[in-house]
């Protein structure tokens, strides 16, 4: 059956680039700039532990189960912006250091004062910190999520202030950011 499904698809496939005709694809005209990444999905070892991470410190709502299976979490009332799974996962131990896959996701908040909540609610759930950067066009924290996944918690700053090159071009920075300004947003 697997082979089928296989020679169904490139059949399918070698129809619609032929269908195309002689368009010329080195040509593209880019991708549209309101194009958004929607959600991440990761595979987990353990949902509830995923769940009570990803809700209970980060802050985001469940918005589904599938059992014991899978959630989708989300914040402001979409869909989903993370999907937890353990179809593949469940049990297992995460990928070992050197091998491809998520680097990190990346979590953009829309104000200075809110991504310093969420420093103060990773601190409260005794979450270590990877490191803290100030980007030049941005202000970051980085840990790991209970399956070992990097985790970014960003705000980006005015694009006014952003560093440029002489010739326009964006100059972005790693220089260690300082929690303790960030944390004095709550005050």
């Amino acid at each position: 059956m697997k082979r089928d499904k296989c020679e169904f698809f490139f059949s399918r496939k070698a129809r619609m680039v032929s269908a195309m005709g002689d368009a010329d694809l080195s040509r593209s005209e880019g991708i549209h700039p309101d194009v958004r990444i929607g959600h991440v999905h990761l595979k987990v070892s353990d949902l509830e532990r995923a769940i009570q991470f990803y809700r209970d410190v980060l802050g985001f709502d469940v918005t589904q189960r599938y059992g014991n299976q899978a959630a989708f979490l989300s914040a402001g009332g979409y869909h989903h912006h993370i999907g937890l799974n353990t179809w593949e996962s469940k049990g297992g131990a995460p990928p070992p250091r050197g091998s491809s896959g998520l680097y990190h996701l990346a979590l953009l908040y829309p104000e200075r004062r809110l991504l310093a909540d969420a420093l103060r609610r990773v601190v409260k759930a005794g979450i270590p910190l990877e490191g803290a950067s100030d980007h030049g066009v941005s202000e970051a924290i980085y840990l790991r999520d209970p399956d070992n996944n990097g985790v970014e918690l960003y705000w980006d700053k005015p694009k006014e202030q952003w560093p440029r090159s002489a010739d326009g071009g964006l100059q972005m920075v790693t220089e260690p950011l300082d929690v303790d300004d960030l944390l004095s947003e709550l005050k």
